[in-house]
């Protein structure tokens, strides 16, 4: 395969949908945008990659599998998935909820076709880059077309509150100290343009770990803001979040709810509780004594909400390789609650629904340079096209300080820029 580099003649924004659209030919599509907000951590830009030479999906002895996979193949970009109830995988757990998605527990692809954006070029890899590059050009953008979803919402406020305090009372008994409760938002019979809503979604709520994954009749529209899990010269990167305000209606506004979520017992009790969570993770796979916060509390605003997110940090054991890592930490601590395992079973005895991809993860792994980079899907709406099947997932943490109405209220503002982007309101 060659690379060959080529001036952008559309704007970026515009050339990415041209090769959204052009990728829809191929069963298998990754799209990562990081949106202009990409770190000191983040390698990409923008980075699509289609077709697979080689591929990985199984849903049983994943981490073994795809240790042996990622052996077998040397690419600087193999993106894939992982889905949240590995958890089953990994501790001695069960997931009893329906699952209308039908997901595999995990997928990775070598891909034959890789497209990366930087400031105003576009370097594709490919067997014909100019041919791609010519096709992309060309390809039009369909007019958008009006979206007819009749989203609802798996539980009711009451049953919702109900879940909350049957959560608060394991608090109070002391089995544990926090738990991200989540709740389903579905819609059935639903005939969408993944690409269209896609596009949507990113443009009224973008963030830096945005992603758009195709396999099969199965997609992912991801707008999560959230890192999983990074890994850069040897050293390891996790970011939670936890703490999220609605955006003021003026920069004075936006100071001043910044200012109370600083100001906050329950969002710095929260957060601290998860920092404390990911370090202990993560010491399954350091160096002795090289675990540390090394940013806390920091305040990050989006398009549609303020949130908190803390950096915890390590120098990777020699030892330990990369599939153990993500095996070590998954899913993510600010899905789970803490102690994380009694937090899993609470959510497998309470929400309705399997979650399935919602609260794991997307990403890929560059085993050239031994490095990878993961996001938590969150703010994602999961589409299954044969099934007409449309699904989100929002949740919060719940603690023994913790007011049901507001929880739910946060679930809501969650659920607002996906549903926006459906073009819909909630059904209750």
């Amino acid at each position: 395969m060659r690379i060959e580099s080529f001036a952008l003649l559309d704007s970026k924004d515009k050339f990415h949908q041209k090769a959204l659209h052009w990728s829809g030919q191929f069963d298998e599509i990754s799209f990562f945008n990081s949106n202009g907000m990409s770190d000191q951590w983040g390698k990409f830009e923008q980075v699509m990659a289609v077709k697979a030479l080689h591929s990985f999906r199984a849903n049983q002895n994943v981490f073994d599998g795809l240790d042996a996979f990622l052996k077998l193949h040397r690419s600087e970009f193999i993106p894939g998935f992982l889905s949240y109830d590995l958890k089953n995988e990994i501790e001695e757990l069960q997931t009893t909820g329906k699952d209308e998605l039908e997901f595999p527990e995990a997928y990775f692809f070598v891909p034959a076709i890789t497209i990366r954006w930087t400031g105003d070029q576009v370097h594709i890899e490919a067997e014909d880059p100019v041919a791609i590059y010519q096709a992309i050009s060309d390809t039009q953008i369909p007019e958008a077309l009006p979206i007819a979803v009749h989203v609802q919402s798996r539980w009711t406020k009451s049953e919702y509150t109900e879940a909350f305090e049957n959560v608060q009372a394991h608090i109070q008994r002391g089995d544990i100290y926090e738990v991200n409760l989540c709740q389903e938002f579905f819609a059935e019979n639903a005939d969408v343009s993944p690409f269209e809503v896609y596009h949507r979604l990113n443009s009224i709520s973008p963030t830096p770990f945005s992603s758009f994954f195709r396999l099969g009749h199965h997609f992912i529209m991801s707008a999560s803001p959230e890192r999983f899990l990074a890994k850069q010269r040897g050293k390891l990167i996790s970011q939670p979040i936890k703490g999220t305000a609605k955006r003021g209606t003026n920069a004075i506004e936006d100071q001043e709810i910044i200012a109370d979520m600083l100001r906050s017992k329950k969002e710095i009790a929260e957060n601290v509780m998860i920092v404390d969570l990911v370090r202990n993770d993560l010491t399954r796979s350091a160096l002795p004594g090289t675990v540390e916060a090394t940013r806390l509390f920091e305040i990050q605003s989006f398009k549609q909400v303020h949130q908190m997110i803390s950096t915890i940090t390590c120098v990777q054991a020699p030892h330990v390789a990369n599939v153990d890592v993500i095996r070590n930490t998954f899913p993510a601590g600010s899905m789970t609650g803490a102690p994380k395992i009694a937090a899993m079973q609470i959510c497998d005895q309470l929400e309705a629904r399997k979650r399935g991809i919602y609260a794991g993860s997307i990403g890929y792994f560059d085993t050239v340079h031994d490095e990878f980079d993961f996001n938590v899907v969150i703010r994602s709406l999961l589409y299954n096209k044969q099934k007409r099947y449309l699904s989100f997932h929002t949740g919060g943490a719940v603690t023994n300080q913790a007011d049901a109405e507001h929880e739910y209220q946060e679930c809501l503002l969650k659920a607002s820029a996906v549903l926006k982007a459906l073009g819909t309101s909630l059904d209750e």
